[in-house]
């Protein structure tokens, strides 16, 4: 299947989500990628931390505004990348046909079978932001070869 949108999921759509979505932009600029919280802060730019980190990558996260997930959203996208298992529920909850196309963020991290979840860092340390900043990045890479 060829994929033309992505959504990327996260908790309030600040730290780990418009990171990714940057990301993913950056490397594969001809595809629809949008982000959404399933607990949105909604209308909060990106967590400061995370978003001097995406601007030392050169991107440019500055006008993102968190947004709420909804039905539509999940309806729209051809993959939904979630940053953890718990979050893969959350998705199948609200819409039980989008299962198949919900994945982790982190798939192609680790030795598992299923990936890896990637940790909030909110309210945690600049070591905290780094770490989920490097796995962010090597996950877009695995997801752009991919996609």
């Amino acid at each position: 299947m060829k994929f033309s949108s992505v959504l990327i999921v996260c908790t309030g759509n600040i730290c780990r989500s418009p990171i990714g979505e940057a990301l993913l932009k950056a490397r594969l600029p001809n595809m629809a990628i949008e982000s959404a919280g399933l607990g949105a802060l909604v209308d909060r730019g990106v967590d400061p931390s995370a978003q001097a980190l995406a601007e030392g990558e050169g991107l440019s996260v500055a006008h993102h505004k968190a947004r709420q997930i909804t039905e539509d959203m999940i309806l729209r996208a051809d993959l939904i990348l979630v940053m953890s298992e718990g979050q893969r529920q959350a998705v199948a909850k609200l819409v039980p046909s989008a299962t198949g196309k919900t994945m982790l963020f982190g798939r192609w991290l680790g030795t598992g079978s299923k990936g890896e979840d990637i940790p909030d860092p909110y309210r945690k340390s600049p070591e905290a932001f780094q770490h989920v900043h490097s796995q962010l990045v090597r996950a877009a890479d695995s997801w752009a070869s991919k996609l």
